[in-house]
């Protein structure tokens, strides 16, 4: 979930770049590979993404994408778990595995001249895993624990329900995690079945940056992944999010002295014009200290230590989020608030002032998401998966730069209706 956020933001966040942000050129076995080159840099990040994330899970197997991206790292066909743990800690490198909403990801960290044994490394957990049935029981038994304790998380709870209601007829309804029934049901033979099926390179991404030529990243890679079989077919695929049901309500009693409200409803893409528009809405609306939402709940009223809104695009389809913590005795007049700043937002324009401020957070914030090479290995694989193009960061800069105070109230007026909204609140009944 943090993965994914944090790939959310990176990417809502994104401005101006002089030049795209990587060389992209498309291997024989069709694997899209991206190179930045940052001599500067003496540490390379390789990230290997594809698509085979949550979205993919088979309905009564939720988690099975969670469950496969763990066990990447523990066993290969050449070493144990633990050899591998020794092997990129004697370099002082990192390597790491697991699966988000819409992929599975393989990350790696070493300094350039220790990149041969990494990419080694790196090639053997996404090619050759072996799941052992031991790893298996023990990831699960790990990921039912990790259910257990987020189950006591009133804004995990929260945010589980809403998106279900959000999502309600697709693969985005189920969290990536799955629930502990449907953890309980996976297998080895679901994860060997579902790498086989879904790992393929056809559907891979490999984004490297650093202190490295794209000649070099080039031959490296083909090295190791070159031979990585085409299957016949075409990958699997997923279908848009098509809109929901009517705005539902759900409550979840927890015997809580604090609340949590969510609203949330089917938004757009980074696709879609109006996307950049939505993002300075929502950044007006709660987005930061100086928002319409802090200030009226927080500072005036008193009535919440955290109150926000957000939008949370994915590959195939987009969510926006308001949410609000607040004592149980004040949860109707929270979410009044709630209801009432969304509706003022479509009602009259923002103040210059208050556009102005989102604009200039939103582009000069950028900087600090691309100052490591993951960073940039993550925004550049990111941008590839979700088909924005590499030059993203620099039409970001360009359109959130001329949203005018009409376009934040015309966008409003489509996604900001209170009545549109699901809300789920997790705590005590009032």
């Amino acid at each position: 979930m943090r993965l994914a956020l944090s790939l959310v933001f990176l990417l809502v966040a994104a401005p101006a770049a002089a030049a795209p942000l990587a060389h992209r050129e498309v291997l024989p076995n069709g694997i899209v590979l991206l190179v930045a080159e940052r001599p500067a840099v003496p540490i390379v990040a390789v990230r290997v993404l594809v698509r085979a994330g949550g979205v993919y899970d088979p309905p009564d197997r939720a988690g099975l994408a969670n469950l496969t991206g763990a066990l990447l790292t523990r066993g290969t066909a050449k070493r144990t778990g633990p050899e591998l743990d020794s092997a990129i800690e004697f370099v002082g490198g990192s390597l790491e595995a697991g699966a988000s909403r819409d992929s599975l990801a393989a990350s790696l960290r070493v300094l350039k001249k220790d990149l041969a044994l990494g990419l080694d490394l790196l090639a053997e957990v996404v090619l050759a895993p072996t799941f052992l049935e031991a790893e298996v029981q023990r990831k699960l038994a790990e990921i039912q624990a990790s259910i257990k304790r987020s189950d006591e998380d009133p804004p995990t709870v929260a945010a589980r329900a809403l998106t279900r209601l959000v999502f309600p007829n697709h693969p985005y309804g189920a969290p990536v995690e799955g629930t502990r029934e449907s953890v309980a049901r996976l297998t080895r033979d679901d994860v060997v079945k579902f790498h086989r099926g879904h790992v393929r390179p056809d559907a891979a991404i490999v984004a490297v940056v650093g202190a490295v030529t794209v000649a070099e990243a080039r031959q490296e890679i083909l090295a190791r992944f070159g031979g990585w079989p085409r299957p016949a077919g075409a990958p699997p695929r997923v279908a848009e999010a098509a809109p929901g049901p009517p705005p539902r309500e759900e409550a979840v009693a927890r015997d809580l002295t604090q609340s949590t409200i969510m609203l949330g409803r089917q938004a757009i893409r980074q696709t879609n014009p109006d996307y950049f528009p939505l993002v300075v809405a929502s950044y007006v609306l709660g987005g930061g200290s100086a928002s319409r939402l802090y200030v009226r709940v927080r500072e005036e009223g008193g009535l919440a230590y955290t109150v926000y809104s957000y939008v949370s695009p994915s590959k195939y389809g987009s969510a926006f989020i308001v949410s609000a913590q607040t004592r149980t005795a004040e949860v109707p007049r929270v979410t009044a608030i709630l209801r009432e700043e969304l509706l003022r937002m479509t009602r009259a324009p923002v103040t210059d002032a208050e556009l102005s401020l989102a604009k200039s957070y939103l582009i000069g914030s950028f900087p600090l998401r691309l100052d490591t090479s993951g960073k940039v290995a993550d925004f550049v694989g990111a941008t590839e998966e979700l088909g924005l193009g590499l030059d993203y960061a620099d039409r970001y800069k360009e359109r959130v730069g001329r949203v005018t105070a009409q376009d934040v109230l015309r966008v409003a007026r489509k996604y900001f209706d209170p009545e549109a909204f699901n809300r789920v609140v997790v705590g005590k009944a009032p």
